[in-house]
């Protein structure tokens, strides 16, 4: 079955050598841009820019009938977002400059290289694909009406700010551009990444994979997949997860964990739009989206050197910031309402009736966890539950618990509350580390990021058994 044209508007090559033409074509198409149009005659552009828009433009110069000066000039007054790359072989820099100011996007001189080609046309669609995100991000903040509701019905909310971030991403849904998805533990940055993709609306799937504990091997092997023989025991081909992705949506999750050699090769992946499986020295077009997460800053990452600027402003080409559920309290009642329906359905039970008291108790609880935490309590609290109005005691604990233990991080204040005996530090690191895999279910890697330590680091606290 053959897949979606890439790219999905035409790329409109203009020149009045039928080999010219014939290169052109058969350069994009081994580069994995197959939806082209070509056409030799000068006098049939705007015959065939009337049936269809192209998402750009190869011009020539020097041609019969209609000269390519001419062109352009009609071009960018008719087309003033289609971006138009020219091509001659007149090495003339007054004609080049002369090109640029009447709207021409780039100039290239025949005989033109491959690489200069491709270049130019992945700045020229990035471009066109900013201008017109640019158009729906500006009509989307105008209106306060969501337009694809029914995308967000995963995410429980009333609260403003999360609906901003919700036209936000209808504007950004249909281009081609990373998204990078930023938010503490347990906020639902997947269930925002999955949104975006429906919203999307691409023929593909959605393939989630989390990058965290990846080496640069397994990470290759995951995402490209590798080739027979590849390596030892490799007795067959297997496609990667970014094959899977084709025409859909690939979403990376706690990307700040990865590796330096494998930023280099996602920077490959974004940058020319193929990979290669291990194995093999044939690149693979791909026009997955990459949506991306992590909850770590990524700017004092690039400080110490442990991720890729280049990588960093190439994935947040498009960025949310996921608030906190303590930045939305006004959305308890509305997920712990959720959360009952869902527990009591789960454990085949009667949904409780919970008491107005107890969301005094969960405001006064900072929620390091957030609605994943939030959504672990309401289901302990049901499935704790006998009959009648549901206990409070279960959500005080929440709040016990900074008192119980010896030292808390305030995250709210930036400041630590202490007992009225002080602990030791192998007794507080102990703690921190038990508290940390109590709020994250047992994951090491996500409890390492609340401990601001690796997973290696904490894997080896644990078996030492020292907490230090």
């Amino acid at each position: 079955m053959n897949g979606p044209s890439i790219p999905g508007q035409p790329i409109l090559l203009i020149d009045d050598e039928e080999a010219i033409l014939r290169s052109l074509t058969a350069i994009l198409l081994s580069n994995g841009f197959d939806n082209t149009i070509a056409v030799s005659d000068s006098r049939q552009v705007l015959t065939t820019l009337a049936e269809q828009e192209p998402s750009c433009v190869f011009l020539d110069l020097v041609m019969p009938h209609l000269s390519g000066q001419e062109l352009l000039e009609q071009l960018v007054e008719k087309f003033p977002d289609l971006p138009v790359v020219v091509t001659t072989a007149l090495n003339e820099v007054e004609t080049a400059v002369t090109c640029m100011k009447r709207g021409a996007f780039d100039y290239l001189v025949k005989p033109i290289d491959e690489n200069r080609i491709l270049t130019a046309l992945r700045r020229a669609l990035e471009l066109r694909d900013l201008k017109f995100e640019n158009s729906l991000l500006k009509e989307s903040l105008r209106s306060r009406v969501l337009k694809h509701p029914e995308a967000f019905a995963e995410m429980v909310t009333s609260d403003e700010g999360m609906f901003t971030v919700f036209r936000y991403l209808e504007a950004i849904s249909k281009t081609a551009q990373p998204v990078m998805v930023i938010g503490e533990t347990g906020v639902g940055k997947e269930l925002i990444a999955r949104a975006i993709h429906r919203l999307s609306e691409r023929a593909g799937g959605f393939v989630p994979v989390n990058v965290a504990g990846l080496d640069d091997t397994l990470f290759a092997d995951t995402l490209f997949g590798h080739a027979k023989g590849a390596y030892t025991g490799a007795d067959r081909v297997r496609p990667g997860l970014i094959e899977r992705a084709a025409a859909g949506t690939l979403f990376l999750d706690e990307i700040g964990d990865l590796s330096s050699m494998s930023q280099v090769k996602l920077l490959r992946l974004l940058q020319e739009r193929e990979y290669m499986r291990l194995g093999e020295d044939t690149p693979r077009p791909t026009d997955a989206r990459i949506v991306v997460a992590t909850n770590r800053n990524l700017a004092d990452l690039q400080g110490s050197g442990e991720f890729r600027k280049d990588l960093y402003y190439r994935l947040r080409s498009h960025h949310v910031m996921i608030p906190p559920l303590r930045q939305r309290l006004n959305d308890l009642p509305l997920l712990v309402d959720a959360f009952l329906d869902e527990a009591a359905h789960e454990l085949n039970k009667k949904k409780p009736t919970i008491p107005g008291e107890a969301f005094d108790v969960l405001g006064a609880y900072h929620f390091p966890g957030n609605v994943r935490e939030l959504k672990a309590l309401v289901f302990d609290a049901v499935a704790r539950h006998e009959a009648g109005v549901l206990s409070l005691n279960v959500f005080r604990q929440a709040l016990q618990l900074l008192a119980e233990h010896p030292v808390e991080v305030d995250r709210r204040a930036g400041s630590l509350q202490f007992g009225l005996q002080l602990p030791t530090l192998k007794e507080t690191r102990k703690r921190l580390i038990e508290e940390a895999l109590r709020r994250t279910d047992g994951n090491q890697s996500v409890a390492a990021q609340l401990l601001g330590i690796s997973r290696q680091a904490l894997n080896k606290h644990l078996k030492s058994g020292k907490g230090d």
